[in-house]
């Protein structure tokens, strides 16, 4: 898995919308999206414009997901 980033909004849209159709992953309000390394090939051949920011590794995840715990009583 690798952590990808898309330049504007709209790219971001048609990109979620094309992936989800073939490929599983999960998107950041960050704007960072994480996806298997074999869909960078299927963006590209659809002509979707992407930056790699770099493996999906564990101390990558942990600042992107929230941490704050909600209170139980």
């Amino acid at each position: 898995m690798v952590i990808i980033r898309f330049p504007d909004e709209a790219t971001e849209t048609r990109a979620l919308g094309f992936l989800a159709r073939r490929f599983s992953g999960k998107s950041y309000s960050s704007g960072e999206t994480i996806v298997p390394e074999a869909a960078l090939a299927h963006l590209a051949l659809e002509g979707i414009k992407f930056s790699v920011e770099g493996p999906a590794t564990y101390e990558r995840l942990t600042p992107l997901r929230d941490t704050a715990a909600t209170a139980i009583q």
